[in-house]
């Protein structure tokens, strides 16, 4: 995988889990147990004498999964862990020394940085993503807001201080690319082999990066004068008429087409916090862009966009 592809991974999955393992005998049925859970990539640490071997286990017997190194301090680890299999390498602090073997080897690397002269040693080194630790005790989001102004090329794998109550924050964050965290593989229940609970938490961080959220549901009509009796009809439940050219909104909550648009029936309209990721999420329960519904933005991201597949006769609608 290149450094390209595998930011481009970081960011669809949004989510990178931070593993410390202290037997390697377990990293294969942790490995699929997250995998189970949706999130086939990890960051096994080197705090534990079992990296090594974890890392090698989980390359060998579980191929689709995405491995890291994290807490590679110096240049050797780093040796240690590309031998054994991983992908791209993380560390807690900026080595210039670990940079530069990584860049000569071409392996992607994500050295933390907290300030920002160590965002523009990063720079300096040739890296556009940097990994923002310790994210909470550092500023968390109120400091990447901060970062955006002066480094607006950089993007942030936030690790820190990060749980299922805060994660959601940092997802819309527009420079973080990924979110590393490790209250879904908590070493607890790695010891206890409790691999349903994982999956059940990897599965959870994944919703929670979306940010999902219902926002109104349109209904097809056969031309604007059925629309209009429509809205009369909801009038009397006490909404508001708003008419545009296209249809007619009563209140925000349902839209009435001048004429049949996609869906059998209409279609359930979905806010989210980025459409690319969530077009990825939604990819694995078999979900697919109608792509002559994608709009963008003057930034080239994607803002609107429906799914061929229709729930109960309605077309599926995201929007940022």
């Amino acid at each position: 995988m290149t450094k390209a592809e595998l930011m481009k991974f970081f960011h669809d999955i949004g989510i990178v889990p931070v593993v410390k393992i202290d037997d390697a005998e377990k990293a294969v049925p942790l490995a699929k147990a997250m995998i189970r859970g949706g999130l086939p990539v990890a960051e096994i640490t080197f705090r534990t004498a079992a990296a090594e071997e974890a890392i090698r286990r989980v390359t060998k017997e579980c191929p689709e999964m995405v491995v890291g190194a994290g807490t590679v301090i110096n240049p050797e680890i780093a040796k240690k862990a590309v031998a054994a299999g991983a992908q791209f390498i993380v560390s807690a602090g900026l080595n210039p020394e670990t940079v530069k073997w990584c860049n000569e080897n071409n392996i992607p690397v994500v050295p933390g940085v907290c300030t920002p002269s160590e965002i523009e040693q990063g720079l300096a080194l040739g890296l556009d993503t940097l990994k923002f630790f310790p994210a909470e005790a550092s500023g968390g989001v109120g400091m990447l807001k901060n970062f955006a102004g002066p480094f607006s090329q950089v993007k942030f794998m936030t690790t820190g201080g990060i749980n299922a109550s805060n994660v959601t924050d940092y997802a819309k964050c527009g420079n973080v690319i990924t979110i590393g965290g490790s209250w879904m593989v908590k070493a607890d229940l790695i010891e206890n082999e409790n691999w349903d609970e994982i999956t059940r938490l990897c599965a959870e961080a994944l919703k929670a990066v979306q940010g999902l959220e219902f926002v109104h549901v349109g209904i097809n009509n056969a031309d604007e004068a059925e629309a209009a009796k429509a809205a009369k009809m909801f009038e009397a439940f006490g909404l508001s008429t708003n008419k545009g050219n296209s249809s007619t909104f009563m209140d925000k909550d349902i839209e009435l087409m001048h004429k049949p648009f996609y869906g059998t029936k209409g279609h359930l309209a979905f806010r989210c916090i980025d459409l690319e990721r969530t077009v990825y999420y939604l990819s694995k329960f078999g979900f697919t862009v109608k792509e002559e519904s994608v709009k963008y933005d003057a930034k080239g991201k994607m803002k609107v966009c429906y799914f061929n597949e229709e729930i109960g006769g309605f077309a599926i609608h995201l929007v940022k």
